[in-house]
């Protein structure tokens, strides 16, 4: 498509403010309480200005793509908490969605510097890492957890670091690229630190799949003895990483295969895995009585105590949470089939549309295309063990990272073409 919005002349006023917002809203994500809401707050105060200018952005088939997923999503989790009873606060997550649009708009019409978008994320992995390192080694928490629980800390953390090294793309080619690419891989390894230091294993499981994004990405055009030394260096890290006590990832692993065995065994249905192999069970029970559009989250709640009661789940599993520490498991429960597809086309549809130009020739515009499936690839890895959608920081974080992504994307990519 030649034109898929019209360009307002430059306004550099507003550039700025769409720059410091992005900025803001990678940077102090995780080192404040509810930072991600600083950012995202002042992109949707910012679109206002398209109302007050009477402004028209106009729309490409991708744009409308992105916006269809993103409301389908929102209402359909809308229409689940009315019909379920749970009022006003139950429309407070979905609703999210519907704000990241009007904050789309404004970034398409008053696209922000890239520069801005990838020193938010160094930034923000760089000061996950830093204070998870802190409350870890220093203050001698068994798992850094920031202002928000552990899991959200972590994976959070992990999505920094890995968006930093989809921006290496960028770094490569800018005036200062030493100083770039520099910045951004001790972005990329903040943010690692920071997952690491949480113990959240869900994020470890999806590494590979991420090498395998950024490999197809960037791979082709890296000599082989690079890519070697690379894989020399991740098995090192790795295997460093792993033996160092420190860390607590070789504790945290030995305790998921502890986890298992007990829970085979019958000794323990309550640690960390076993608790989450009981919500599974309870859910797919419940799945197969209303498959269609699911008990909603407190029709879920009440569900699973029954099935406690029956003695099909534990008691106090059914008790102490009310969702499946499963994305995919746990839409399927509450909204039913169309509630899980929903969910799948809020990642796959992205996913598809930023891959298409994951080899484009400009690297500016192929580093937003690897971020931009990197984002979906990294919640579907959370969502396996986690249902993060269940947290406003989860929520926020997915629906404005899109946003803001794909603004950036068609941006750069409609100016390349000129």
């Amino acid at each position: 498509m030649s034109s898929l919005f019209r360009s307002v002349p430059a306004f550099l006023p507003m550039q700025y403010y769409t720059s410091l917002a992005v900025f803001l809203f990678g940077a102090i994500t995780l080192i404040v309480p509810s930072g991600y809401s600083l950012g995202a707050g002042l992109l949707l105060l910012g679109s206002v200005v398209l109302i007050l200018n009477r402004q028209h952005v106009a729309l490409g088939r991708d744009d409308w793509c992105i916006i269809a997923v993103m409301l389908a999503y929102a209402l359909i989790w809308m229409t689940e908490s009315l019909i379920d009873g749970q009022g006003t606060s139950g429309l407070d997550k979905p609703s999210r969605f519907l704000f990241a649009l009007p904050a789309m708009l404004l970034l398409m019409t008053y696209p922000p510097r890239q520069a801005a978008l990838w020193s938010g994320a160094a930034v923000g992995a760089l000061s996950s890492g830093g204070w998870a390192s802190w409350q870890k080694l220093v203050e001698g928490e068994w798992r850094a957890g920031g202002f928000t629980y552990v899991i959200q800390f972590g994976n959070i953390s992990m999505l920094l670091g890995i968006l930093c090294l989809a921006g290496l793309g960028w770094a490569v080619v800018q005036a200062r690229a030493k100083w770039w690419v520099t910045f951004l891989l001790l972005g990329a390894l903040g943010g690692i630190l920071g997952s690491l230091f949480s113990g959240s294993r869900g994020g470890w499981v999806g590494i590979p799949f991420i090498m395998l994004v950024l490999y197809r990405g960037y791979g082709r055009d890296l000599p082989t003895k690079f890519k070697l030394g690379v894989i020399a260096i991740v098995l090192v890290g790795a295997g460093s990483v792993y033996a160092l006590p420190q860390t607590g990832v070789q504790e945290r692993s030995k305790e998921a295969f502890s986890d298992v065995s007990r829970y085979l065994s019958g000794e323990s249905q309550t640690s960390s895995v076993g608790a989450r192999f009981e919500m599974w069970k309870g859910a797919l029970h419940l799945i197969q009585e209303k498959p269609l559009v699911g008990w909603g989250s407190n029709g879920y709640h009440e569900a699973m105590l029954e099935l406690s009661e029956q003695g099909v789940v534990n008691r106090y599993v059914a008790q102490r949470y009310d969702h499946a520490h499963n994305e995919f498991i746990d839409a399927t429960a509450k909204r039913g089939v169309i509630g899980l597809m929903a969910l799948l086309a809020l990642y796959l549809v992205p996913m598809t549309l930023f891959a298409r130009q994951i080899h484009a020739a400009n690297l500016e515009v192929r580093a937003l295309a690897v971020a931009g499936v990197l984002l979906p690839v990294a919640y579907i890895d959370f969502g396996l063990t986690q249902t993060l959608m269940e947290h406003n920081s989860g929520v926020m974080v997915y629906a404005f990272w899109l946003v803001v992504l794909w603004a950036q994307f068609r941006v750069t990519k409609r100016n390349n073409q000129r």
